[in-house]
């Protein structure tokens, strides 16, 4: 589906962009385009890969007529661009909804304008049930994809999203800095040792990406199954490959953080599609006319359960420490 195609990747040069570009590079798509607005970071990627198939385009999702520009002539958008980091989102909550919701909605309605042919939104845990400012913003984006969804005509792009948990060893994740602290003899600070998080590679979410852009249909969401562990298992699994015997602080929650995150709600399960690897949640695409309604009523949904860190597959030490000598970081780590 990319051969000669046009690719942008909207924040691409982020730990998203770079590993689809690890992928895509020697295929046969016709051009990626990498949109953000950190001009070293482009400039660095640039220098790095030294690929005439990869173009850089300098701007902002907050800025329409800089993405107008980007996009003419793309085929496929993945719309990576986002602000992250929960505390600093809990700090500027209006910056998260200036990128994460007006950002996509820009991204959005200039894709409709130059022709798209299909949209995919990257989207995070937090958006179910969110407790913090990243998790509201990223949930408000999701409804705008669902909202846009029921609009866009006929000839329009196919749009659609994914929702993924914590990705391991991307920037900004707890793994880098474990690492660190261990590699400096720091004491591992950790939040709470009964924290769980859901365990993806970064490989793992360009799968769910493109699983997403070959079977959408419109505003559909997908959410791959993944395993979790504890912040305490996952600590003692660094110290036990790295072999190191660091002593271990808790510093307790940050701003914003749950005890375990949420990647399906009970809502949303009684929809769900289980497709094997991954779910599929279609959008709602009722109208206002809710009167009909009365008389025919949803799937029953208190019998069903959230899809969380906590019921899914819980990796004990041995079996995180499996999970991390399957990353590229680690073996580079554990090299150096």
């Amino acid at each position: 589906m990319f051969d000669n195609k046009v690719l942008m990747i909207t924040g691409g040069t982020g730990s998203f962009g770079h590993t689809v570009l690890k992928r895509f590079l020697d295929t046969d798509v016709k051009e990626i385009r990498v949109f953000s607005r950190d001009e070293k970071k482009q400039e660095d990627m640039r220098i790095a890969l030294s690929n005439d198939k990869v173009k850089f385009y300098i701007g902002d999702v907050r800025d329409r007529d800089s993405l107008d520009q980007a996009m003419v002539g793309v085929d496929y958008i993945f719309h990576a661009a986002a602000l992250k980091q929960v505390p600093s989102c809990e700090f500027y909550p209006m910056e998260a909804v200036r990128t994460n919701v007006m950002g996509t909605e820009n991204v959005l309605n200039a894709a409709i304008a130059s022709g798209v042919q299909r949209v995919v939104v990257l989207s995070t845990d937090k958006a179910v049930y969110p407790i913090n400012a990243m998790g509201i913003s990223k949930a408000m984006a999701e409804k705008l994809m669902v909202a846009k969804s029921r609009m866009i005509p006929a000839t329009g792009p196919v749009i659609c999203a994914t929702r993924y948990g914590n990705v391991m060893a991307s920037r900004g994740s707890v793994i880098p800095l474990f690492i660190n602290q261990l590699q400096n003899g720091e004491p591992l600070t950790v939040t709470d040792p009964n924290m769980t998080r859901f365990l993806m590679s970064l490989e793992d979410s360009v799968d769910l990406v493109l699983h997403a852009f070959e079977h959408a249909e419109q505003g559909d969401i997908f959410v791959q199954k993944a395993p979790a562990s504890t912040v305490a298992d996952l600590a003692q699994a660094l110290k036990e490959l790295f072999a190191r015997d660091n002593a271990v602080k808790i510093i307790g929650t940050r701003h914003g953080e749950k005890l375990y995150e949420s990647l399906i709600s009970r809502e949303e399960m009684a929809k769900a599609e289980d497709m094997g690897r991954y779910y599929r949640i279609p959008s709602d695409n009722r109208d206002l006319n809710y009167k009909k309604f009365f008389v025919e009523g949803e799937q029953e949904i208190s019998d069903l359960d959230d899809y969380t860190s906590h019921n899914t597959e819980r990796l004990d030490v041995e079996g995180v420490k499996k999970v991390l000598l399957n990353l590229d970081y680690i073996q580079e780590q554990l090299d150096a």
